[in-house]
């Protein structure tokens, strides 16, 4: 079956690298000139600077893709582990790093708190192995259908209950640590799923599993490598990749179903079309019909302003890959930024120096500074034609009063205004935010009913954000795609 991708971001080339496996007639249409997407990158004066996903955890998924394109990763890709993976450091001036491995950082957490503090974490380790157990194959890595399918997996939902995972993720934390600053580092990741750890269920201790327990790693070449790793091995499989092609409309047929897709210059036949780019940009520019009632009024995660740049200087001797430098007031900086829609007014930043690890991504004697706080969405009060230049140059000087260098070479900044120009709605990277309404069998469908043969992959739908789940995001497309190929009769490997 012919089957076009829109869009080489990695759900995409994902779908595709499945797609290929299937036996499909793959076409990967990208309108920039390089894949990736989200995950792109700036190649200037000697640097080469990710704007995309800072940190990549569970690679055994990305391995799965590259097998599916019958691709061994190490031949396309080295990936190392992260060590510390974080350097966390509090407002009271204390510093904690977080260790790659349960040993190594169950002595760093007796050292930086006490050893009652240090076994709780061998019993948060153990919760969230049976908690990724019960939600990984039976929510995350599943297509539904329908509420019904949601009986299937009772055994694992029934385990979910039992776990506390339809508690609060905050209060949940706080039952293993005393020490508040451990409960931040444990639940901070709450924010990639763009909700205030307070808030969010405990369930999306998933993403903390994936990254404090599983392990942070890091591409050789930076983050973009993954895409352009990917799209090698893809190309070697027989898949065609076209760049610089803007998609402007998938076509329908007279009954609604897609008959393929038309971009500037010309157009392409198929028999199905699997959608990368945000889902509501997708329907407000390339269909015709009207985005399902989730999409058009959904609940969008917080954004972020995020500054790249390829600077003079090299790092402090102590600095991680990535560091976190948290505020002092906490709870009141996440109900500005949720419900208030003002920036924090003590801002948490994530500072990542990839060029700490990978010394050919900056020149000799310079750093690449990838310096990132999360914002309201464009739903919120910050009018960033009036606010950017001093909520930027705010952000430039703390980077620099923690010690980093800032003398630029290169750089880009990117607020909500230029999310939402890139096609993100409400102006944020992170895309529909996991409420319970939002997430795994109630997130925005990979498929529409009303457009037979069109499928989506990406953050906005099943099962959701991070670069895990939006690889995971193309097998599931993928197999959709099968599905309806096997209900016309068409054959499948």
């Amino acid at each position: 079956m012919k089957v076009i991708v829109v869009g080489a971001g990695l759900g995409g080339l994902s779908a595709a690298a499945y797609l290929s496996r299937s036996g499909h007639e793959v076409t990967v249409v990208e309108r920039d000139p390089i894949p990736g997407g989200r995950a792109g990158l700036i190649a200037e004066q000697g640097f080469r600077l990710d704007n995309g996903p800072a940190v990549l955890t569970m690679p055994d998924l990305f391995d799965d893709v590259f097998a599916a394109a019958g691709a061994n990763r190490p031949d396309f890709l080295t990936i190392k582990p992260v060590d510390p993976m974080y350097r966390a450091v509090y407002g009271d001036g204390s510093t904690l790093r977080v260790r790659h491995g349960r040993e190594a950082m169950t002595e760093e957490i007796r050292s930086f708190a006490n050893a009652q503090e240090a076994e709780a974490f061998g019993r948060f380790c153990d919760w969230l192995e049976k908690l990724y157990q019960a939600e990984m194959s039976t929510f995350i890595d599943a297509n539904f259908d329908s509420l019904f399918d949601l009986v299937k997996p009772w055994r694992a939902a029934l385990s979910l209950v039992r776990l506390g995972g339809f508690g609060r993720l905050g209060p949940k934390v706080a039952t293993f640590f005393k020490d508040e600053r451990l409960q931040r580092i444990f639940s901070f990741q709450a924010m990639y799923a763009g909700l205030a750890p307070a808030e969010a269920l405990s369930i999306y201790a998933i993403i903390t599993y994936m990254d404090s327990v599983k392990g942070v790693y890091v591409p050789e070449g930076g983050m973009h490598a993954m895409a352009t790793s990917l799209a090698a091995a893809l190309s070697k499989a027989g898949v065609t990749l076209r760049y610089s092609t803007k998609v402007t409309k998938v076509t329908r047929g007279e009954h609604g179903q897609v008959m393929g897709v038309e971009f500037e210059g010309g157009s392409l036949a198929a028999d199905a079309v699997v959608c990368n780019p945000d889902l509501p940009f997708v329907y407000k520019t390339l269909l015709d019909v009207e985005a399902p009632r989730g999409v058009r009024n959904g609940q969008y995660s917080p954004s972020c302003l995020l500054w790249v740049a390829g600077v003079k200087g090299l790092p402090p001797a102590d600095a991680a890959h990535h560091n976190i430098h948290f505020g002092h007031d906490w709870d009141r900086s996440f109900h500005a930024l949720m419900h208030d829609g003002v920036r924090m007014p003590d801002p948490s930043i994530l500072v990542t120096l990839h060029s700490v690890d990978d010394p050919t991504l900056a020149p000799p004697g310079c750093t690449t500074l990838y310096a990132l706080e999360p914002t309201p969405n464009l739903t919120g009060r910050i009018d960033w034609v009036k606010e950017r230049e001093g909520i930027m140059q705010s952000m430039r000087q703390r980077v620099a009063s923690l010690g980093y260098p800032t003398e630029v070479v290169v750089e880009r900044v990117y607020d909500p205004r230029d999310w939402e120009a890139m096609g993100l709605e409400q102006g944020t990277p992170f895309a529909l935010s996991h409420t319970f309404l939002q997430s795994g069998p109630f997130r925005a469908k990979n498929v529409d009913a009303r457009v037979p043969g069109l499928f989506f992959s990406g953050s906005s739908t099943t099962p959701g954000v991070g670069v895990p789940m939006v690889l995971v995001s193309g097998k599931l497309a993928a197999q959709r795609v099968d599905a309806f190929a096997r209900s016309r009769g068409e054959p499948v490997r």
